[in-house]
């Protein structure tokens, strides 16, 4: 086998690994976008105006609606304290922006990022979990399995990458 030869499979597998972190990446700003429109909803709903526009919008759904779980959802965020979603704005544009960095450092084949994905994934799945056996769903499912997978790559990945000793310095 030439060099050549070697060297246009290498390029070829690292062209996959490279848009397997991609696709990880808009994966994670894609969170990042949804956390961000979050935060955006919690800290408006602090305005008078819009709290009152929302409770009334709230009551409107609620009545037209047969789905007694929508109707506690519905009611839970009624009476959720100004405090709570100043808490809640504040929490999703620290978690947001933590995806934001881990989906820029993935983009750039940062190793630093695949080692705080890993991290930051893995710690919630305990969390994760509770919910899923609390509240069996296929969401919940599906989203506890992407995450793993993730995390299952990106530690390969990073064993890979420690074994061949490549990105010391990234």
């Amino acid at each position: 086998m030439t060099c050549a030869d070697r060297r246009g499979r290498h390029e070829r597998a690292d062209g996959r690994r490279d848009r397997l972190l991609r696709a990880i990446a808009l994966f994670k700003f894609g969170k990042a976008a949804l956390l961000a429109t979050v935060a955006l909803g919690a800290l408006e709903l602090l305005r008078p105006a819009v709290a009152e526009r929302a409770q009334a919008w709230l009551s409107a759904l609620s009545l037209h609606s047969e789905r007694a779980e929508l109707q506690r959802l519905l009611a839970g965020l009624a009476g959720v304290s100004p405090g709570r979603l100043a808490e809640l704005g504040v929490g999703s544009f620290l978690y947001g922006a933590l995806f934001a960095i881990e989906g820029v450092g993935l983009w750039l084949g940062r190793r630093w990022a695949e080692s705080v994905t890993v991290v930051t994934t893995l710690s919630f799945v305990p969390f994760e979990v509770h919910h899923l056996l609390r509240h069996p769903r296929a969401t919940g499912a599906s989203a506890l399995a992407l995450n793993l997978a993730v995390a299952a790559i990106l530690i390969r990945r990073l064993r890979r990458g420690r074994a061949e000793g490549d990105g010391a310095g990234r």
